[in-house]
C-alpha cells in the first residue's frame, strides 16, 4: 500500500513538472546523449576532447582565422577596385591550386597556393616547424591511396 502511495506521489510530481516544461525545447534533441544518458555515436559521431576545449587565450581565435579574414579583406578590396570578375577568378585559381596534391601518404608543399597568396617569399612559423620528416602521419601507402579513392 505504501508503495502505491509513493508511486502516486512520484506520478503527480512528474505531471506537475511536465506541465511546467511543456513550453520548453526538448533537451533530448539537442544533446548528443541518447535516451538512456549514453553517447549516441551512430547519430552524433565520436566525442573528441579537442572539440570541447575553449581557447586558452583571447587572440587564439583571431590567429586561427587570420588567413581566411585576410583573404576576405583582399577579395573585397579587389572587388571594389577591379569589379566582380577579379575575386571570382582568384578564388577559382585558389581552388585549383588546393586540389593539386601529392599521393596521400606524402606531405604536399602547396607551393602553387603559396605563390598565389604571395606567401612564398616570407618565412613563417609553419615553414620552420612543419617539417614533413617529423610528421606524425605515416601509414600504409596502399591503404591510404585506396581510402582516398573510396575503395575501402
Amino acid at each position: 500500500m505504501q508503495d502505491k502511495i509513493k508511486f502516486l506521489h512520484i506520478l503527480q510530481d512528474t505531471r506537475g513538472l511536465r506541465s511546467q516544461l511543456k513550453d520548453s525545447i526538448p533537451v533530448a534533441g539537442l544533446c548528443p546523449t541518447g535516451s538512456y544518458g549514453l553517447q549516441d555515436s551512430m547519430r552524433s559521431g565520436f566525442t573528441s576532447v579537442k572539440n570541447e576545449l575553449l581557447p586558452s587565450h583571447p587572440l587564439e581565435l583571431s590567429e586561427k582565422n587570420y588567413q581566411p579574414n585576410k583573404d576576405k579583406m583582399n577579395f573585397s578590396t579587389l572587388r571594389n577596385i577591379q569589379g566582380l570578375h577579379a575575386p571570382l577568378k582568384l578564388q577559382m585559381e585558389y581552388r585549383a591550386a588546393r586540389q593539386i596534391q601529392r599521393l596521400p601518404f606524402l606531405q604536399s608543399s602547396n607551393l602553387a597556393l603559396d605563390t598565389l597568396r604571395g606567401s612564398d617569399e616570407s618565412i613563417g612559423f609553419e615553414d620552420i616547424l612543419n617539417d614533413p620528416a617529423q610528421s606524425e602521419m605515416m601509414g600504409e601507402p596502399h591503404m591510404m591511396v585506396e581510402y582516398k579513392l573510396g575503395l575501402l
